[in-house]
């Protein structure tokens, strides 16, 4: 059973009527309950927790990390982003919804800008399935349509993704990369590029349909701890002279 902490900044709904209106619960509070309905031990954590909930015990006790933000990423002490690193190279999943392209954890994992362009005007958007064998798009059609969205555009300075999932078309014309998989040391990162705190994209089935693909995906195996440096000689190495 795949262990996930569903990580979200919690400023908006605490500020803004409308987004508590959407999302009562908090975002964070929508991801969880509909992964809890499938196999896994889900629970919350919030920028407002003791170290952002995001402590060494929470960290090692998770298989996938879901990570949302957007007006606090500046607030995320950079001691707290340096551990969430070591613990995705050390094998644990991330993904990394909407605005959260602009966190500090996945501009340091990408090593890049992560900017793009982007509009507020009520479009509709259409995520192609680019790669329909992908596990993430297991039980997809052939594209996700969402009647009201933010709008992301190209250029978006990501690395060249690993695997290219999804492409979004939006009613004003503009593509963007809207899917995108990573591996980073020993952990598989996801980007999925729809959500924002006004619209109720989150209840949409489909895109739940793919965060909890990600999540089976981005889960792996706790694999042995790497040993770098010095390292002795598995079998017995002769002299210079070929003696010994």
């Amino acid at each position: 059973m795949a262990k996930v902490t569903v990580w979200n900044e919690n400023q908006h709904e605490q500020k803004n009527a409308e987004v508590r209106a959407v999302y009562p619960d908090g975002i964070h509070g929508a991801i969880a309950s509909f992964l809890e309905g499938e196999s896994f031990e889900v629970r919350t954590a919030t920028l407002d927790d003791d170290e952002c909930g995001l402590t060494r015990e929470v960290l090692e006790d998770t298989d996938v990390l879901i990570w949302w933000g957007h007006i606090a990423h500046d607030a995320v002490p950079d001691e707290i982003v340096d551990r969430v690193k070591q613990r995705v190279l050390d094998g644990m999943g991330l993904i990394v919804l909407h605005s959260g392209h602009f966190s500090k954890i996945f501009k340091s994992l990408m090593g890049t800008s992560c900017d793009l362009k982007w509009r507020e005007a009520d479009e509709k958007e259409r995520i192609w399935v680019v790669d329909p064998s992908h596990p993430i798009a297991e039980g997809l059609g052939e594209y996700i349509e969402l009647e009201r969205e933010e709008m992301y555009g190209e250029h978006f300075d990501i690395p060249a993704p690993d695997q290219l999932v999804m492409v979004s078309w939006f009613e004003g014309g503009e593509v963007f990369r809207s899917g995108c998989t990573y591996q980073r040391g020993k952990g598989k990162v996801f980007y999925f590029r729809p959500g924002h705190e006004t619209y109720p994209t989150y209840f949409n089935k489909d895109v739940q349909k793919v965060i909890i693909n990600a999540v089976r995906w981005a889960e792996g195996s706790r694999q042995p701890e790497v040993k770098y440096g010095n390292a002795k000689p598995l079998e017995h190495i002769k002299g210079k002279n070929g003696e010994g």
